[in-house]
């Protein structure tokens, strides 16, 4: 395995991608990313699956990474999503996510088209070409229809700028298998939000989580519990998050998240078809999930603030 320069630790969030009017609401997006560092996000994820990434144009794709980054001002890393089933459209994806000062690549398995592993090695091969900023591989089956073998992101770790996985299968028994293939410097990430206090038991790094858009300071909670190994807390937020990790994939994410970030008041409940608004069962479902989690997510904002110095923030871009 080659030498890993980047380092990650602790809750992600995967960014939706708001509209207004059908255009990228880039303001709201610069909010978003504030709010997600105030309350203790180690890492800034747009242009993934949760933003919509097939439905925008590489020019909304390279400004969203370009704006993201801007608000970030260097407090924490950049992710940016750079996934296409088709392995060109991937490059020019990834290239243009450099471009715009991303500080890592998350690069998505092709769907769809279902390559052999050997059609997926070489997809990452040809990314990992094309940039010199970290990548990590995202394995997720049921949204793609191509699982990558064990043997293949071993393969794939050999290559000096692949430096991780975000792992969608829920399956934790992996974390221990890839940590004793790839050791401790390869990143092991969730991607399964039911499933990232388990992940991070078993050895895992952190995950990049739909949830901690509504709940980012109890998401951040629920890590540093699992740093310091207090299971007690861990249990007792697990209780908590977990109806509201049901609740946001009552549909296809992103489509719940933004009408929850709709109910808090942080965006409009923009989609671009083929995805349409939650309905109304699921709309009633997640109004009662998060009327019993937002009271607590505001007691963990209050306790991080007493406890933490106040972030600096950047300038508006």
């Amino acid at each position: 395995m080659g030498n890993k320069i980047f380092k990650l630790h602790g809750p992600c969030v995967a960014l939706p991608t708001p509209f207004r009017g059908g255009a990228v609401d880039f303001p709201t997006l610069e909010k978003l990313c504030h709010r997600q560092i105030d309350h203790g996000t180690a890492a800034l994820v747009p242009c993934g699956p949760t933003g919509e990434a097939p439905l925008l144009t590489p020019g909304e794709h390279h400004r969203i990474v370009e704006r993201t980054v801007a608000a970030a001002a260097g407090r924490v890393p950049v992710i940016a999503g750079a996934g296409s089933n088709n392995t060109q459209t991937s490059v020019e994806l990834a290239r243009s996510a450099e471009l715009a000062g991303a500080q890592a690549l998350l690069c998505i398995t092709p769907y769809y088209l279902e390559p052999t592993q050997a059609g997926l090695i070489a997809h990452f091969q040809a990314i990992h070409e094309a940039v010199r900023i970290p990548i990590i591989l995202h394995d997720v089956p049921s949204r793609t229809a191509r699982p990558m073998a064990d043997l293949t992101i071993e393969r794939l770790a050999e290559l000096p700028r692949i430096v991780g996985l975000k792992d969608a299968t829920g399956d934790i028994a992996r974390v221990e298998r890839m940590r004793w293939r790839l050791g401790d410097r390869f990143l092991l990430l969730s991607g399964d939000d039911a499933t990232q206090a388990a992940h991070r038991v078993a050895g895992g790094d952190g995950c990049i989580s739909v949830t901690a858009n509504v709940a980012p300071a109890l998401s951040a909670a629920l890590h540093k519990a699992c740093d310091q190994g207090q299971t007690e807390a861990v249990a007792r937020l697990e209780g908590i998050l977990a109806p509201l990790h049901a609740a946001l994939f009552l549909e296809a994410n992103p489509i719940p998240v933004k009408r929850a970030l709709h109910r808090l008041g942080l965006m409009v409940d923009g989609l671009r078809l083929p995805l349409t608004p939650l309905g109304a069962m699921g709309d009633m479902k997640l109004a009662r999930v998060l009327q019993a989690v937002l009271p607590m997510e505001k007691e963990q904002q209050a306790a991080r603030v007493g406890s933490d110095p106040p972030p600096v923030r950047s300038r508006a871009a």
